[in-house]
């Protein structure tokens, strides 16, 4: 079993990868950004470093010494290479190469910035580099600040050893004058004791004469030459630049990574879903269809044979085949926030495509706030269905004004029961009346499907979770943040009701879906409305019942599948 899950997880790592890659292509403005950049420091590195050249000296650095062939002598233990370095690059020796130069002033900073001073690994050589945009004058100026960084060394050291020389030789002389006189009392001195101690003390005097002296002779016998030159400065012949075509290609390939890493920054904190497999994990259930963009019209299965009416056709079919919904048949679909087009183009495209099954579907306008449905769909007749002629109490004036008849085309038709303004929204939809208008899914041949606003936007959804557990939840993924899925389901869960899945689609782009909608009215509603009269109803009025504040509400009957 373990051996198969590894194998299995194996297998979805390439699968993984490029879906992570194709997410970063969402971004293609941020790589063309970064390409764009690259790109022009790229023309930029070319055209700049196209009259650039650069002249370069070496330099073998040595400690001073009485004795350079000496076995245990160690340089690079008396030298400090990075110290070194250092003070190639200070500012006294760029005023020491102005002065060879003959140059005012203003050169000094100009020589410290264009050079440069490198040392190679285990080595005592100082590797100086000038870029100018004169080949002579490069070479010229090197040679300069290689001369000027050796003649400053050897002025230092120079001044080390005056100043030691100095401090012995003040050593010296009181030693030396106090031996003198030491010497001119010795000879006064009769034989004795008294001259046997003088004798001692002077023999002190002399051997401490004697290693000063010595100091002093080795320090003036020490070669104090900082180093020697390696390598003079030679006129370049070709400019220091890579080129404008390698520095553009250079460029462009640092840009793509840069847009690449400014993208996956972008991708990882982006609170969009950023893939279906997003979407399924903040709603804990499966994206059942991802539908095109344009597909958000009012009715597109029965009146076309696209893309969209397939992908509904098979959102259908998984949800027919969903025990969770094929048990009870009852289905709510809803929007995250914001507009209710995309919620009303699936739900009445999911009602039409269970009428091509011979499901009796009654489509459900749960929208009491801004009802369209009626006036966007082909509605060929009317009827008053049974249960709004029940007796009783009323307790609102929705569902009450009947059942309208949508013509599906080629699918067949539904019913469609209107959504309409009322006075006391809660009220409506928990009334007994909205309860029994749901339980018609109870019929085995029957299948409701309910539209609701958006769950974000207001709590009517919520109101219908109890009756109409299995909810649909249709959403762009680019417009909603991976947190508002997850509330929308933890609201969901909490009301009682399941997440039969989601559906995903494109944003449309603006006015699409309406003039999609007054096209389609324009061709079949007008000629529907005006050949076919709404039919007769057989059925007796519904009984009118006065509420407190003297209005009349419809009283709430049972709908069977006989009656639409």
């Amino acid at each position: 079993m373990s051996n198969t899950h590894v194998q299995v997880r194996g297998e979805d790592e390439p699968e993984q990868l490029r879906e992570q890659f194709r997410q970063l292509l969402r971004y293609r403005w941020l790589i063309g950004g970064g390409v764009g950049v690259g790109l022009l420091a790229g023309a930029w590195l070319g055209i700049t470093g196209a009259d650039s050249y650069a002249a370069t000296t070496d330099i073998v650095l040595r400690a001073p010494s009485s004795d350079p062939f000496a076995p245990t002598l160690s340089s690079d233990k008396a030298i400090n290479m990075g110290s070194e370095r250092q003070t190639a690059l200070s500012r006294k020796v760029a005023e020491g190469a102005a002065k060879r130069l003959g140059t005012g002033a203003d050169e000094v900073d100009r020589l410290q910035h264009a050079l440069q001073v490198t040392n190679p690994p285990q080595t005592l050589v100082l590797h100086f580099t000038y870029t100018a945009s004169d080949p002579k004058e490069a070479a010229r100026r090197a040679d300069a600040l290689t001369q000027s960084y050796i003649d400053l060394r050897q002025e230092q050291w120079e001044s080390v050893r005056g100043s030691m020389l100095k401090s012995l030789q003040d050593q010296l002389d009181p030693v030396a004058k106090q031996n003198d006189e030491l010497s001119r009392r010795i000879k006064q001195l009769p034989n004795g004791s008294a001259a046997d101690s003088a004798y001692a003390v002077q023999a002190n005097l002399l051997n401490r004469i004697t290693d000063l002296r010595s100091k002093i002779t080795s320090l003036k016998a020490l070669d104090m030459t900082p180093g020697n030159v390696i390598r003079n400065a030679a006129v370049p012949t070709s400019s220091d630049g890579p080129g404008l075509p390698l520095s553009l290609g250079l460029g462009g390939l640092g840009g793509v990574g840069l847009g690449l890493l400014a993208a996956w920054v972008r991708l990882v904190f982006d609170p969009a879903p950023r893939s279906a497999g997003d979407v399924a994990r903040a709603v804990r259930g499966p994206v059942l269809g991802a539908l095109p963009r344009g597909a958000a019209g009012a009715l597109v299965v029965g009146r076309t044979d696209s893309r969209a009416a397939e992908e509904y056709r098979s959102i259908a079919f998984r949800l027919a085949y969903d025990d969770r919904f094929a048990d009870r048949r009852r289905l709510l679909v809803v929007a995250p926030r914001g507009s209710m087009e995309s919620s009303v183009a699936v739900a009445v495209n999911l009602a039409a495509s269970f009428a091509e099954t011979g499901k009796n579907v009654l489509l459900v306008e749960a929208d009491l706030r801004t009802p369209s449905l009626s006036e966007r769909l082909d509605v060929s007749a009317a009827s008053r269905p049974r249960w709004s002629r029940t007796g009783g109490h009323v307790e609102s004036e929705w569902p009450g004004r009947g059942q309208l008849v949508v013509d599906a085309g080629e699918s067949g038709a539904f019913g469609l029961i209107p959504g309409e303004r009322v006075r006391n929204v809660p009220r409506a939809l928990t009334s007994a009346r909205t309860t029994q208008l749901i339980a018609e899914a109870d019929d085995p041949d029957a299948t409701v499907v309910v539209v609701a606003p958006p769950v974000l936007a207001y709590a009517d959804a919520l109101a219908l979770v109890d009756r109409v557990d299995g909810v649909l939840i249709v959403c762009d993924p680019r417009t909603v943040h991976r947190a508002d899925l997850v509330r929308i389901r933890e609201l969901i869960v909490g009301a009682g009701g399941t997440v039969l899945g989601a559906v995903t689609h494109a944003k449309s782009r603006r006015g699409e879906t309406a003039a999609a909608t007054r096209r389609g009215n324009r061709r079949r509603g007008r000629k529907s409305s005006a050949a076919r009269p709404a039919a007769p109803s057989t059925r007796p009025e519904p009984d009118r019942y006065p509420d407190g504040d003297g209005s009349n509400t419809i009283a709430l009957g049972t709908v069977r599948s006989g009656d639409w």
